[in-house]
């Protein structure tokens, strides 16, 4: 019997997923990223999810990295086959049709910090170390850290995280745009509860459109990004979402987001 590694619960409209490793430091192995991916594919197709929360058991880390165990004697192409697998799970999170938060509760290094760098929004404890140490094992970020720090933080931030290989404190994180706020340990789950609401109180389709046109922002020409959103923002006025949302401004209440 394969052991759960990684748990997909559901309460309202939050997806909770929990890598549970806590003895490894939740350390991805090949069978943590088969089982979230398919967390993650769960979560995405049901409706009645509007939010992804992303964790770690424990209160040590989010998830520490990858197991070592799995790089002694792997060759070239075990090496790729390692980074394809993991860029289906990073791609997974981006192209989620909803928010994924990544919630911080302790060590975020290497391939953790790297889902965390995927997710649309971070969130730390005070106590989160965060890093891309694989310099100091001869390597270096296979799982998109690179590319995705780099855009985050910049290039001077990336270069000197990566070829320093030491990790920075939460706060340094927060000031460096990298996490969107910094919590007390006892009061980040309190923090991602509150944020995931605030969230599925949206209209699921504008959010959806939201995030897509902010990942073509990452990547396109400013012409072309534009051209996207103003499509994103059209395609909203096909909903009774966006109907809702105008009549709930002009009778001065909340709206009741139906996903419709």
């Amino acid at each position: 019997m394969t052991d759960i590694l990684v748990t997909a619960e559901v309460s309202g409209a939050i997806g909770t997923i929990t890598v549970r490793r806590p003895k490894a430091l939740n350390a991805l192995n090949a069978e943590v990223l088969r089982q979230l991916l398919d967390a993650i594919g769960r979560l995405s197709d049901d409706k009645a999810v509007r939010v992804i929360l992303l964790t770690g058991e424990g209160d040590r880390a989010f998830v520490a990295g990858a197991d070592i165990t799995e790089f002694v004697g792997a060759s070239p192409a075990d090496a790729l086959a390692i980074s394809e697998r993991f860029k289906r799970v990073t791609n997974a999170l981006t192209g989620a049709p909803k928010p994924v938060v990544a919630v911080i509760n302790g060590y975020c290094l290497g391939g953790g910090f790297e889902l965390a760098l995927a997710c649309d929004i971070r969130i730390a404890a005070t106590t989160a170390k965060l890093g891309l140490p694989e310099i100091k094992l001869g390597i270096l970020p296979g799982g998109g850290g690179t590319v995705r720090l780099t855009k985050i933080a910049g290039s001077s931030v990336a270069r000197m995280m990566t070829m320093t290989g030491e990790p920075i404190a939460a706060d340094r994180a927060y000031a460096l745009g990298l996490v969107a706020s910094v919590h007390a340990p006892e009061e980040l789950a309190r923090a991602a509860a509150a944020l995931a609401e605030q969230l599925a109180a949206l209209s699921p389709f504008a959010l959806a459109q939201l995030k897509s046109s902010l990942n073509i922002a990452v990547d396109a020409d400013t012409e072309s990004a534009c051209r996207a959103e103003i499509k994103a923002f059209a395609l909203c006025y096909s909903t009774a979402d966006q109907e809702e949302g105008a009549k709930a401004f002009l009778e001065k209440r909340k709206p009741v987001f139906t996903g419709t």
